[in-house]
């Protein structure tokens, strides 16, 4: 599939919020997706291609450490590499930045985003319990040296 990977803009944010909305059961505020627009430690990769979003990756990076806040892919695109080249892309900018690792939570039962992770060379750093609503579930940390 022939996408462009990108920093996010205001005019993307259409598209941003409807794979957000569609892909969590306790999506993120137009707010705080908009707020990480502007983020200078940071920011929204947007994947685009077929004249469409593909997905998105939000970032931030501090010191030597960058986190994934949030990844999806439309539905309808998935299985099809996007989250992995959004994955690799925000890896470049985290190296870019000067972080040596990311860090990132997923739901104990998301078992297609770990099997992504895990498949990138991420490894399990620890839990979070009860770290998700809507439903209430724990979180498992991992990590990967970048």
């Amino acid at each position: 599939m022939s996408m462009d990977i990108y920093y996010g803009r205001a005019r993307d944010m259409r598209g941003i919020m409807d794979i957000e909305r569609a892909s969590f059961t306790d999506p993120w505020s137009q707010k705080g997706v908009e707020d990480c627009l502007e983020d200078p430690y940071g920011g929204i990769l947007v994947a685009a291609g077929e004249g469409e979003i593909l997905g998105y990756a939000i970032f931030h990076c501090s010191f030597e450490d960058c986190e994934l806040y949030n990844i999806a892919v439309a539905p309808d695109k998935r299985r099809r590499g996007v989250g992995r080249e959004l994955m690799e892309s925000v890896f470049r900018e985290a190296r870019r930045r000067g972080a040596g690792r990311m860090l990132l939570e997923v739901r104990r039962s998301n078992a297609s985003a770990r099997a992504l992770y895990e498949g990138l060379g991420f490894t399990v750093l620890g839990e979070r319990k009860d770290y998700y609503d809507a439903p209430r579930e724990d979180a498992i940390i991992m990590e990967l040296k970048l």
